[in-house]
């Protein structure tokens, strides 16, 4: 197996922010704290959805931050890969905190719009500023990481509409305010929860797809084998996997049939033009090659093992 290329570039792509995600952990249950007993003395549901959000928020920077300390591990004798998925296998869980969370929300608004009452608003609008202020600070804190890592991203996520969250329940206290339309709460409530299934179902599901090893929706299988077979010495590719360990490695395996009984040299040059090949045009990092000569057996792309 090649692994060739991952080095170089695995580190630069992998220096994730630690020191910014546990300060976003704090700034997280200060506002949790705070929301919670402004939403119990203001009667605010929103402000309450808001705090419970928050509270996940606080879990899912935690499990994020476990799952970055964990990756970094080394491999051993009984753990090959090392702790290289724990990011992904964080991403799962926290996109699926999310959806419940918001299910959770959406019973309560439902409820409480049936059964609108009056709300102390002033402690709503402060509080509401304050989310804003620490959750747009920690969105910038992860912000570069969540580009290019799922279990930031997820963390990131939580955070941004945490955020989004604080506006929305800032608008409507300044509506119950001035104008007395307490049932803005709860249809506050329920955009937040209709936002918080949308955003967490695509990580869900991208999270799943790494976890269940499937093939990456941007590799082009077909289009690899045609230039692979297109390489002089090879007749046939057959039997391919290709999956993600993680965000950083995407790999490639198949099995390899040769015109000629060529040397182990020879297959070593040949081997070389491959990861060539599947690294700069197909950005794929870990490349594992089963030479075979007049070797009988299934000859078609895809093989059930």
């Amino acid at each position: 197996m090649s692994n060739l290329h991952t080095h170089n570039h695995q580190h630069s792509h992998k220096q994730l922010k630690g020191r910014n995600l546990f300060i976003s952990i704090l700034l997280n249950i200060l506002i949790t704290v705070a929301q919670v007993i402004g939403g119990l003395v203001s009667g605010s549901l929103a402000l309450l959805s808001d705090a419970l959000h928050n509270f996940t928020d606080v879990i899912s920077l935690m499990v994020s931050y476990i799952a970055t300390v964990l990756s970094k591990k080394s491999a051993s004798l009984h753990k090959t890969f090392g702790y290289k998925r724990a990011e992904i296998l964080a991403a799962f869980v926290n996109a699926a905190t999310l959806i419940i969370v918001a299910i959770l929300l959406i019973k309560e608004a439902t409820i409480r719009f049936q059964h609108p009452h009056e709300i102390k608003s002033g402690l709503v609008i402060w509080l509401s500023l304050l989310g804003i202020i620490v959750n747009g600070l920690s969105v910038l804190l992860l912000k570069k990481d969540s580009e290019r890592n799922m279990n930031m991203r997820s963390a990131y996520l939580h955070l941004l509409t945490d955020m989004l969250a604080s506006v929305a329940v800032l608008i409507g206290g300044l509506l119950m305010k001035f104008y007395e339309i307490y049932w803005i709460d709860s249809v506050l409530t329920l955009i937040i929860a209709l936002y918080l299934v949308w955003v967490g179902f695509d990580l869900l599901k991208d999270s799943f797809h790494v976890l269940m090893l499937f093939a990456p929706e941007n590799i082009p299988i077909q289009d690899i084998v045609k230039e692979v077979q297109e390489l002089e010495q090879i007749k046939n590719v057959h039997h391919v996997h290709v999956w993600q360990l993680n965000e950083d490695e995407t790999h490639f395996e198949a099995h390899v049939d040769f015109h000629e009984n060529i040397t182990l040299s020879q297959f070593d040059e040949v081997l070389n033009e491959i990861e060539e090949l599947l690294f700069h045009k197909f950005k794929i990092n870990h490349v594992n090659i089963q030479p075979e000569f007049g070797k009988c057996g299934p000859k078609d792309v895809i093989v059930q093992d």
